[in-house]
């Protein structure tokens, strides 16, 4: 076998090898669930297919659906809202909705403004309504009913009768990858964010991320916490927790697999075209060389593979192996005051400079291959020909991250989509989901955390969507901290959370960095973003 002559282990290629795609798992029976939503609301599971969210009650006329009994769901996309004649006044108009279900003890999770259209037309035949999250299960139809009854009424009081209203069964997650983890419990993690340098008179650096990843509220109190001594104790961080590593390990192994089943299939083709003969058809001798060269680069990327995974199994197997840092700071976790009522929920982890190969360091870029090809971030990103006369692919695939998406551009942004439509089109790589594209919306989430004691807290966040129905979600959990970037780089917020379906995410959800960054300065004014590496 060709691992012979890359020297393998044999039981490294066996184990390799065994590695198979994972699957989703079908559920055992619905039949409960779809009855108990279908025989108020017939349209539960057709509203918004393909996502698995089922709709309780959606206030005006019926969404079509097609017919017969083989017939498929119409696909619908989320789409986001720019200069809705309700973005002046969106703000009280939703804290005065959410106070009254308050009021109604709705137990709910987001009020989201968003847009819905039909997978692949260019406008959304719903312009704006109003989707609103509840826990499962906690919501009975006809209640379902009066609420929209008189979140309607609130709506048309302010001017906007038109605006239709959906209550959704959703729960949201407050959390959702560098891949990071406490040291002491390494099975929470997720992602850095961002370096800074903490002050231009020395050479510490920090990375940001979220404080629910840093101390996460199961095992920390929450409190808050910033180290202010040489001698208070430290709070060290691994780079990859269990869950991390594991994922990293896997994946070296699954793409060694894939590589020798090339190597195998490509040796097999070599073997029928035979040795070279002179005289032979001329693409006979190009489909040999084809091949010579496929073979000779995937075994260079082998060895490579190999030697990465050697090297991490034998010198990043435990976890004080792979400690990096420390906590410098970590927020307590709550909503911040008005005008904003964003979440507090980030900390810098003071990095352990011995620790860093800072002459292979990139700084702040984000790798945006991966799940995207060279052509697909090009189509994607800058999907109109215009917008692309100077475009050029970032080097390496690394894009480049730097100053500030303001909050008037985040509601009026100036790309374009695929329709022509005005968007703030972004990309993310998480440790989960790895490089993904969204939209950002452009009138603010709320969005409800409820505590084991019931307390409840209320936030405002920005919404992400996916791309489109070919392109998937945008995070999943394991993608906490993660950066968000427009296509040129500069910075528009940090994943916080995500809602959906139990164990899927259909909606995003970030804080805008330009309110992180006025809250960092705050408490450390000498911090600056890690200067541009070339």
């Amino acid at each position: 076998m060709d691992a012979y002559h890359l020297n393998l282990d044999e039981e490294f290629v066996a184990a390799c090898l065994a590695i198979q795609p994972t699957g989703k798992l079908s559920p055992v029976s619905l039949t409960d669930t779809l009855v108990r939503l279908t025989d108020k609301y017939p349209n539960a599971y057709s509203d918004f297919y393909p996502s698995a969210t089922p709709c309780i009650f959606k206030s005006g006329p019926d969404w079509p659906v097609r017919k017969g009994p083989q017939a498929q769901g119409i696909e619908r996309e989320a789409r986001p809202v720019y200069g809705h004649a309700i973005g002046s006044t969106w703000r009280s108009i939703g804290e005065s909705i959410h106070q009254c279900l308050d009021s109604m003890s709705v137990r709910w999770t987001f009020i989201n403004p968003l847009a819905y259209a039909n997978a692949g037309e260019a406008k959304p035949f719903s312009p704006l309504i109003l989707s609103v999250g509840v826990k499962p299960h906690s919501l009975l139809y006809d209640a379902a009913v009066v609420a929209t009854t008189v979140v309607k009424k609130i709506l048309a009081g302010a001017g906007f009768p038109d605006i239709e209203v959906a209550f959704v069964e959703s729960p949201f997650t407050a959390t959702l990858g560098l891949s990071i983890a406490p040291l002491r419990y390494p099975h929470f993690e997720g992602t850095g964010a961002l370096f800074f340098r903490l002050s231009k008179q020395d050479n510490r650096t920090a990375i940001l991320t979220c404080a629910h990843v840093a101390r996460p509220p199961p095992v920390y109190p929450n409190t808050g916490m910033t180290r202010t001594n040489a001698s208070q104790p430290r709070e060290e961080v691994i780079a990859l927790g269990s869950m991390g590593y594991n994922n990293a390990v896997k994946a070296m192994m699954s793409t060694i697999r894939d590589l020798l089943l090339s190597i195998n299939v490509w040796n097999d083709v070599l073997g029928r075209l035979g040795e070279f003969v002179p005289g032979e058809p001329p693409r006979v001798t190009v489909r040999r060389q084809e091949h010579v060269a496929l073979m000779a680069g995937a075994k260079k990327d082998v060895e490579q593979v190999n030697a990465l995974h050697d090297k991490v199994t034998e010198h990043r197997t435990t976890h004080d192996q792979r400690v990096i840092g420390f906590v410098l700071h970590s927020e307590k976790i709550e909503v911040s005051v008005d005008p904003h009522g964003f979440i507090k929920d980030w900390a810098l982890i003071e990095l352990y400079n011995e620790k860093i190969d800072w002459a292979g360091f990139k700084g702040n870029k984000v790798y945006v291959g991966g799940n995207l090809s060279i052509a697909d971030f090009g189509t994607t990103m800058f999907p109109q020909p215009a917008d692309r006369a100077n475009y050029q692919y970032p080097q390496d695939g690394l894009l480049q991250a730097y100053s500030v998406v303001s909050d008037d551009e985040i509601r009026n942004p100036q790309h374009l989509d695929v329709h022509g439509e005005k968007c703030l089109l972004v990309v993310k790589n998480g440790s989960t989901t790895g490089t993904t594209v969204g939209r950002v919306n452009g009138l603010e989430s709320f969005t409800r955390i409820y505590d084991k004691y019931g307390i409840q807290q209320t936030s405002v966040e920005f919404a992400v969507l996916a791309y489109d129905h070919t392109r998937g979600k945008f995070s999943d959990p394991g993608d906490s901290g993660s950066i968000v970037l427009p296509r040129a780089g500069r910075i528009v917020g940090i994943l916080t959370g995500g809602a959906g379906p139990t164990g899927e995410t259909d909606i995003t959800y970030l804080t805008p960095y330009w309110w992180v960054e006025k809250e960092i300065k705050a408490k450390y004014p000498d911090c600056f973003l890690y200067q541009v590496v070339e």
